[in-house]
């Protein structure tokens, strides 16, 4: 997770500042943290029209946490596809109708939870189910799933685009808060050097603290949350694979194995793990 991360980030300069003789009152100014924090936030609402501002908290939460699928949730997925595939191979397109049309009281879909908690995953798939039983083409199919990805992917960029502006702002806004610190310093030059010292240290937090809160906070979690999204883009991906598989008519063992073969390798499970795991499907 993200957290750990920024904590390490502050302990080490911390610990450095600390290790070089630093004396941490002198980085508590209040002035400098108002110009910092407010001038960036004045920032964010100016540059998020519309949902922008929701969409963006939501990729920061998002980078917040860790829900890149794991193998496990892969293999979930796989067996909750084979199942789906298997009825409507038996008993007709039809048989997927009340599994599509409310996933969240499918006995199927509730088998696998840990399918809900990727974003967007459930819905994507039991769209793409309603869509086979209304008779869609597989090319249509396949054509409307891409067109759907690309617009997910594009919000996604737009939240991550956003977060890396404002990240990006951040240096220059504490160069604002430096000159208005030099300014302050301009008007005590009559005073002691330890007076003087003390303006000009203060001038320099703003400086330290855009920068820190650029590449130390803003910039890794936009990239946090970029990555996170790469990851449900190919987790919506394998959906996509095995969903075309199956209404083209390939049998649903081979389908999933199509949906497989689009996991990254090492979060991939092994042939013989998926085939083990349809075999436990096909038991119960």
């Amino acid at each position: 997770m993200a957290l750990p991360g920024i904590f390490i980030v502050f302990a080490a300069i911390a610990g450095g500042f600390a290790m070089a003789g630093g004396h941490f009152p002198v980085l508590i100014q209040p002035s400098e943290f108002v110009v910092i924090i407010g001038a960036g936030l004045g920032a964010f609402l100016c540059s998020a029209p519309g949902l922008m501002r929701k969409r963006a908290i939501h990729a920061i939460k998002s980078a917040l946490k860790d829900a890149i699928p794991k193998k496990s949730d892969y293999l979930d997925l796989l067996k909750c596809q084979y199942e789906l595939f298997m009825l409507g191979r038996r008993q007709g397109v039809l048989a997927l109708e009340t599994h599509a049309s409310d996933p969240g009281k499918s006995d199927i879909f509730k088998k696998y939870p840990s399918l809900a908690k990727q974003h967007h995953a459930t819905t994507f798939l039991a769209e793409a189910l309603q869509q086979i039983v209304n008779g869609i083409s597989p090319d249509d199919l396949d054509s409307l799933l891409d067109a759907e990805m690309d617009t997910l992917k594009q919000e996604g960029h737009l939240a991550t685009a956003l977060i890396k502006t404002i990240g990006d702002a951040l240096p220059g806004i504490g160069i604002v808060a430096a000159v208005l610190g030099i300014i302050v310093t301009m008007g005590h030059m009559d005073g002691s050097p330890a007076e003087i010292g003390h303006h000009v240290a203060a001038a320099l937090v703003g400086t330290f603290l855009g920068i820190l809160l650029c590449y130390g906070v803003l910039q890794p979690l936009a990239a946090n949350a970029e990555t996170q999204e790469g990851h449900q883009m190919r987790f919506l991906l394998v959906i996509k694979s095995a969903v075309i598989a199956s209404a083209r008519g390939v049998a649903p063992p081979t389908a999933v194995e199509f949906g497989r073969k689009m996991i990254y390798s090492d979060e991939r499970p092994s042939f013989a793990d998926l085939d083990k795991a349809l075999q436990t499907v096909k038991g119960g």
